[in-house]
């Protein structure tokens, strides 16, 4: 096994593990399971983004072939995904694991759908996700499968790339959008049947 792929494995590893991580959180239906899983998420992106970041480093300040200067080789293309998950992503879970802080008094307490909702929000699990995907080019590369050398193999990765990260996209945006809809309060029915009167009805809005 060549040394950079020795390298790159730890990365793509945890990458993997927080967009799996991150995947689950809307899942959860408690409050402090809630916020023991944005701690871990937290822990895991600091680790991916700290290996990520020096093993950059390292190539930038070194002239060398040693096995972290061809694995810095092929971090380019994490580095874009990594950028949005420092940016927008951080925020966002330390943000969700002060809300689900809330409840610790209750443990037990379910988790609002606001909060689910928020754990659901595409600037969480899609920056995590595509940066675990964009690890893959560089491990088949490290492993020996170069898409680069032949331009139809390359055309066919590229399409396959952008259409994993649309359908991962959508999903998110979906699964966000339908916790988003449960947490608005229900419309009021009308009265026997009735609609409601003009007057009552511009009370309603604000």
């Amino acid at each position: 096994m060549d040394g950079h792929l020795l390298v790159l494995l730890p990365i793509a590893a945890v990458w993997l593990a927080a967009g799996v991580v991150a995947d689950g959180l809307p899942r959860l239906d408690r409050a402090r399971a809630l916020r023991r899983r944005t701690g871990w998420l937290l822990a895991l992106t600091a680790t991916g983004l700290a290996l990520t970041a020096a093993v950059l480093a390292a190539g930038l300040t070194s002239a060398g072939n040693t096995p972290v200067d061809r694995a810095a080789a092929q971090l380019p293309l994490v580095a874009v995904p990594a950028l949005a998950v420092a940016v927008c992503t951080w925020r966002r879970v330390r943000r969700l694991r002060a809300g689900a802080g809330a409840f610790t008094a209750a443990p037990e307490t379910p988790a609002p759908y606001g909060l689910r909702a928020a754990a659901g929000h595409p600037l969480i699990g899609l920056p995590l996700q595509v940066t675990a995907l964009a690890t893959v080019p560089g491990l088949l590369a490290a492993a020996g499968l170069d898409l680069t050398t032949d331009p139809g193999v390359t055309g066919v990765a590229l399409t396959g790339g952008g259409l994993a990260v649309l359908a991962i996209g959508v999903r998110h945006g979906l699964r966000h959008n339908r916790l988003a809809e449960r947490t608005l309060p229900p419309a009021a029915p009308a009265l026997a049947g009735l609609p409601a009167s003009p007057a009552a009805a511009g009370s309603l809005h604000v």
